[in-house]
């Protein structure tokens, strides 16, 4: 097995890593102010991207090479948000360039790729439950040659400052479950569209911020032709995106626990705990240290095969590997970081460190894209129709 990476994924790994490092992280200061105050400096960010040839890396690079950058980039939180390639517009990038119109790739995803504007990925409904993408009551009705979109969501992503939502409505009302649902784009300034608040998360409700939203549609009428795909294709659109999706975040979610064990065993290594004697000769810290090696190491290799797996044989066939590493590598980011926070102790729950920012708003990669249990449900099922069990 060959485990080297092409001479072009190492420059660009070094690219990243001297970007975040000089770029990047010098603007984490700002992320307990407000988004007014952080966008004129993510702007200038963005243009030293481009300079270093690593805007919108997700659209040019096959998968295992982004895969290998988006790590790096996972070092900061402001990372991907420098090189345009942040949830959910980058999901909603490759949406529109797989399933987009002529008209649809010109009126939103080059605006969009170009960093120009921002978009939102409305599907989840407060009403059921998320981890069934089948289930919703949001309705789209054609008639006159405009969609009207009557119902209501939540966890809209980056609503507050998007200029458009991808919107997932049923359809097909008789149609089996799996073809009832379509994907309509839907701009946010259209009569009926109504941001009803941004919600609140682990304290944080981000006004400003391109943050989660709640939604109300309510006879919300746009044209015919922002059909984004076939009718009742939203469901496989939706796998479709969100395939590519769990390996960039995956690898993001890898980049944070790296920095977060940087930081742990440099604490470590300075923080006396008595005169003389370093955090780092405590056992349990070692322990620490250890473990989180060994684990991220084992969660970086499942990634890059299943990103190896996806590009050779497709996401059907790789489906087993995607759902494991989801379920997995969250895991350990929750653990790495619960240790790095553990080892600066009161210190690692300030703000004067990226690690309380990510404790809070990384504990929810255990429930987005499909919770734990439902992937971890996938793979036992196809584990178990190995031995004569199918179960549906």
């Amino acid at each position: 097995m060959d485990f080297s990476l092409s001479d072009r994924a190492q420059d660009l790994r070094g690219r990243a890593r001297e970007f975040v490092k000089t770029v990047a992280v010098p603007l984490e200061g700002l992320l307990a102010g407000s988004w007014a105050a952080l966008e004129p400096a993510l702007r200038e960010a963005r243009g030293k991207a481009r300079e270093a040839g690593l805007w919108v890396p997700a659209l040019k690079l096959p998968l295992e090479e982004f895969a290998v950058l988006s790590e790096q980039l996972g070092h900061s939180p402001l990372g991907h948000y420098c090189v345009n390639g942040q949830a959910p517009d980058i999901g909603n990038m490759e949406l529109i360039e797989l399933a987009g119109s002529d008209e649809q790739k010109r009126r939103w995803l080059e605006p969009l790729r170009a960093g120009e504007i921002r978009s939102c990925f409305s599907m989840t409904e407060p009403e059921h439950a998320g981890s069934n993408p089948v289930w919703m009551d949001t309705r789209a009705v054609l008639e006159g040659g405009h969609w009207t979109i009557d119902g209501h969501k939540w966890f809209t992503s980056a609503a507050d400052g998007a200029r458009f939502a991808v919107v997932m409505a049923v359809t097909e009302p008789e149609a089996p479950p799996h073809l009832r649902a379509s994907m309509i784009i839907v701009p946010t300034d259209t009569p009926g569209f109504r941001r009803v608040r941004n919600i609140p998360v682990m304290g944080h409700a981000g006004e400003g911020w391109p943050t989660h939203s709640e939604i109300r549609y309510q006879g919300c009428r746009v044209p015919e032709e922002n059909l984004l795909g076939g009718r009742g294709a939203g469901f496989a659109l939706a796998q479709a995106r969100l395939g590519p999706g769990r390996i960039h975040h995956c690898m993001r979610w890898i980049g944070i626990c790296e920095r977060a064990f940087e930081m742990m065993c440099s604490h470590a290594a300075r923080r006396e705990i008595a005169p003389g004697k370093l955090l780092a000769t405590r056992q349990t810290v070692q322990t620490w240290i250890a473990e989180s090696r060994a684990e991220i190491d084992a969660a970086r290799l499942m990634v890059l095969h299943a990103a190896w797996k996806m590009e050779r044989v497709g996401q059907r066939e790789a489906r087993v590997e995607i759902s494991a590493i989801k379920y997995f590598v969250a895991g350990i980011l929750q653990q790495t970081l619960d240790r790095a926070v553990q080892v600066h102790g009161a210190l690692g729950v300030t703000d004067d460190t990226p690690l309380s920012f990510w404790y809070r708003h990384e504990r929810a990669a255990r429930i987005y894209d499909g919770p734990d249990e439902v992937h971890k449900g996938v793979v036992a099922r196809q584990v178990l129709r190995g031995f004569g069990v199918d179960i549906k």
